[in-house]
């Protein structure tokens, strides 16, 4: 049987000054037509996909695009059609949205494009679409000095935060989460717990974070005994290798971090990744994946060329 070729697809996810994000719908003669999708088409011969880009949100939308953003490559196989999508953010546009091929669009909100039916290729594209490019860890400490630091994330604009706080009493612990999860709302950030942390389950904030000890010992997409009623619950694990990411997609894993990217104090005598392995492995799942080790907010822009979701830290945003 001769392998099946495989359709490279350039995918813009335009987003406007609001922080929406455009969507049409397939017409129902296409492949998967009657769902939602993200704007964007076939890369043609001879061309780049940053040119099958621009040149498919310009006849579809009317819009000119300034500057893309790498997001995430999806590679996905339907029963009659293998395609390879890779996903640009345009935020850096000119021009009126205006529908060019007929199709129905619509502006929908980040955390309302789980409301809408798209191919199933897709959701990994949604949920790097609702994720923010700064992924912090907040690490044990004394209780007033947790409570600065988690001020400081917010006041620096932190919107997704992991509590890995293996060592505080439970009674502190049940304090400081009660009082964090009032300042994340407020903030507009979602809080993580570290599946480390006793009765991590047992807390009503916005997920869980696996370690990369629970994460392979889960056959499944671990629940939270109290997931949010207003939003998505959120899964995240931590991945050291293929492996790791593999079984991390199978299971259902919304996104991972992968680490450690550089050599960090922590872990002085354990052998970094570097980019080029980082960006290998990521290239092999079809999940956002954040970059940590010995990394600040300058390596954004190296972290999202290797394929990469963003950045992950616990000390460099606090300095």
């Amino acid at each position: 049987m001769t392998a099946q070729p495989r359709l490279q697809v350039a995918v813009g996810v335009v987003k406007n000054a609001q922080g929406d994000i455009l969507i049409s719908l397939r017409y129902q003669t296409l492949h998967q037509g009657g769902l939602w999708e993200f704007p964007g088409g076939k890369v043609e011969p001879q061309e780049t996909v940053e040119q099958a880009l621009q040149r498919e949100l310009k006849e579809e939308l009317g819009i000119t695009v300034v500057s893309e953003t790498p997001l995430i490559t999806i590679q996905h196989q339907y029963p009659d059609l293998a395609v390879m999508l890779k996903v640009f953010l345009v935020e850096d546009y000119s021009g009126e949205v205006i529908s060019g091929l007929g199709q129905p669009c619509r502006w929908v909100k980040p955390a309302d494009l789980n409301h809408y039916a798209f191919p199933a290729a897709n959701q990994p594209i949604i949920t790097a679409a609702q994720l923010p490019v700064y992924y912090a860890i907040l690490d044990n400490a004394e209780a007033a000095v947790l409570m600065v630091n988690l001020q400081k994330l917010l006041a620096r604009g932190l919107k997704l935060i992991q509590l890995r706080l293996k060592t505080v009493p439970k009674p502190l612990l049940e304090q400081f989460i009660e009082q964090a999860k009032v300042l994340c709302k407020q903030a507009g950030a979602l809080l993580l717990i570290n599946s480390a942390v006793d009765h991590a389950k047992e807390f009503a904030v916005n997920g869980i974070h696996l370690t990369s000890r629970d994460l392979m010992l889960a056959s499944q997409r671990p629940m939270l005994e109290h997931e949010p009623s207003d939003s998505r619950y959120w899964v995240s694990a931590s991945c050291h290798n293929l492996q790791e990411l593999l079984h991390a997609q199978a299971i259902g894993i919304d996104f991972a971090v992968l680490a450690p990217v550089n050599v960090t104090q922590t872990h002085p005598d354990t052998e970094p990744l570097g980019w080029d392995t980082f960006s290998e492995l990521v290239s092999q799942v079809n999940l956002p994946v954040y970059a940590l080790g010995g990394l600040s907010k300058e390596d954004l822009e190296t972290a999202r060329n290797a394929g990469g979701q963003g950045v992950s830290a616990i000390r460099s945003f606090l300095q």
